[in-house]
């Protein structure tokens, strides 16, 4: 493995990151030249872009452009990638007075896209640390898109197979064999369902901008860091659950299946497998938890919650807008909610989990195993989109979904 070009790699990375401490560093300017903000919480900011760019300036003096990349050292410039940007992500999150492990928790679950925080009391951050966590998702969330659409196919990880197995069978029609093309893609896809989220929200709510944007980032990211205490709930507007409810769904469906829809053949998402699998489950989990709920015919507002919840769960977004161990909530209308955290999001999108495709041809290997009961001769072939499915890959996607449920399960 050339130990310098994974390196200098890095340190590219690191010159590029350094750019993300500009938002939070503007809003800590404004914040303390118009309304008296201690000047102080720029620091950790103008440190953190300082660090990033002269420690990515000396690493990147040992990079030379190799025509090909070992897989080893595209592994490692992946996992370095993730290790070195969260050291520096968790910088204001130490001056702010987390100690070493909950600040670098906080900056990898926000890089990572998990959600998960270990921030109790609201009042003691300021408004640059709130948008810090939504660009640091926002960035993860493109990073993963790009990563498993684009550049681990390229890189020949695990082949073809993969890819297939990883995506739908429209995520081979939009990449393209420049990666530069393709990144540029998806970001501009991104950077359209973000700002649309954003104007929707300033136009039909009345939640501050500041909470918009952050908001906006971490629904798009399915990320699920919101400068709210109490996420969506403490909003209490039913207009902004609907707006979030549509772009959440939105995230979790395949960027490059919604690239072609949208601006090539609108067509392909009327024939894709894996999102009519995705909106059935939504519709299904989102009625029966209704149902459930109420014990009989739901109103507009009890399927706007459970519509809301379903699809944070179905995105792996994190959002919520209720308390699910408290009443009303029935353990009926639970099992509905867990069906929708095991099913997740469509594989090339911001969402986690074992991805809808798996789930689909899971199914269709279980089917063709009971037919073969009944036809131990028959050549039966599973077919994707009319592309028959390797057996090698059918097996390693039928053991990824036996060990994500072994691990639920523990």
């Amino acid at each position: 493995m050339r130990l310098s070009l994974v390196a200098g790699v890095l340190g590219k990375l690191l010159q590029m990151f350094a750019l993300a401490f500009i938002a939070p560093l503007m809003l800590g300017a404004w914040d303390a030249g118009l309304h008296g903000a201690q000047w102080s919480a720029l620091f950790p900011y103008a440190a953190g872009a300082a660090l990033s760019y002269s420690v990515g300036w000396w690493a990147s003096r040992w990079f030379r452009p190799a025509p090909n990349l070992l897989r080893v050292e595209a592994l490692a410039i992946v996992a370095g990638s993730w290790i070195v940007l969260g050291q520096i992500a968790a910088i204001p999150f130490w001056w702010g007075g987390l100690d070493y492990f909950d600040g670098l928790f906080e900056a990898v679950s926000g890089l990572t896209t998990t959600g998960a925080t270990v921030l109790t009391d609201f009042s003691e951050w300021h408004r640059p640390d709130f948008l810090w966590r939504a660009v640091l998702h926002w960035i993860g969330g493109f990073g993963v898109v790009a990563m498993f659409v684009v550049i681990l196919p390229q890189l020949g990880v695990a082949g073809r197979q993969v890819l297939f197995a990883e995506s739908s069978a429209a995520t081979a029609d939009v990449i393209s064999p420049r990666l530069r093309g393709t990144a540029w893609r998806i970001l501009w896809l991104y950077l359209i369902l973000t700002l649309a989220e954003v104007v929707a929200l300033v136009l039909l709510t009345e939640m501050p901008i500041f909470d918009v944007v952050c908001n906006s980032m971490a629904t798009i990211s399915t990320g699920g860091f919101s400068p709210h205490p109490l996420s969506i709930a403490g909003y209490q507007s039913p207009a902004a659950e609907w707006i979030i409810t549509f772009f959440m769904l939105i995230s979790g469906v395949s960027f490059p299946l919604l690239w072609i829809g949208f601006f090539r053949r609108p067509r392909e998402l009327l024939r894709d497998a894996e999102l009519h699998f995705y909106l059935f489950g939504f519709a299904v989990f989102t009625i029966g938890a209704a149902v459930a709920l109420v014990h009989g015919f739901p109103s507009l507002d009890t399927i706007r919650i459970t519509a809301f919840n379903v699809a944070s769960l179905l995105s792996a977004c994190g959002f919520a807008s209720a308390d699910f161990a408290a009443s009303p909530w029935t353990d009926s209308a639970r099992i509905f909610l867990l069906g929708a955290l095991l099913l997740c999001a469509c594989a090339g999108s911001t969402g986690g989990g074992p991805k809808v495709i798996r789930w689909v041809l899971t199914f269709k290997f279980m089917h063709r195993e009971l037919l073969r009961v009944l036809h131990p001769r028959g050549v039966l072939p599973i077919r994707h989109r009319n592309l028959q499915v390797p057996e090698a890959a059918l097996r390693a996607i039928v053991a990824v979904v036996a060990v994500y449920c072994f691990a639920y399960m523990l």
